[in-house]
């Protein structure tokens, strides 16, 4: 599922650093008003953003979109809660994954598709302070490895 960078709206770095990405998806989500303008212009922040499971529909919350500056009364509150457009299968599945313990569904990247705005949503479990610190040392040394085998050719 992975899309090229130049069609991305706004993606969320901090994830893949607090928590372990077991599995995404692919979601449409329900946008109001002037949403998808300013959407366009960059004007997007999911790095807070989590979803929800309730009443066998999925919701995400704390995702900002800011107000489209020509969009008068057609404006919405840029932190409301927006519907996620799944397949009944695939809400049972992340509710059966997100009912272990310490599995929670947090939004990587809103970017478009064939016109549509896309939601990739991530099925992930939190990391711990020690985790954070061996991912970084990983990344550490395997860039100390390409840098040296750059300088031996």
């Amino acid at each position: 599922m992975a899309k090229s960078v130049d069609n991305a709206l706004a993606t969320n770095r901090k994830a893949r650093h607090d928590y372990f990405i077991e599995d995404t998806i692919e979601t449409g989500i329900e946008l109001r008003g002037t949403e998808v303008k300013s959407l366009r212009k960059g004007k997007a922040n999911i790095s807070d953003a989590y979803a929800e499971i309730k009443n066998g529909e999925v919701f995400v919350e704390n995702m900002h979109i800011s107000p489209y500056e020509q969009g008068n009364i057609f404006n919405v509150d840029p932190l409301r809660v927006r519907k996620l457009l799944l397949h009944k299968s695939e809400i049972r599945r992340l509710e059966r994954d997100t009912t272990l313990k310490g599995y929670t569904l947090i939004p990587l990247k809103l970017y478009l598709n064939r016109g549509r705005v896309k939601l990739e949503l991530a099925v992930a479990k939190g990391k711990k302070l020690y985790d954070k610190r061996e991912t970084l040392a990983k990344k550490d040394a395997q860039r100390k490895i390409e840098q040296a085998m750059k300088e031996r050719y």
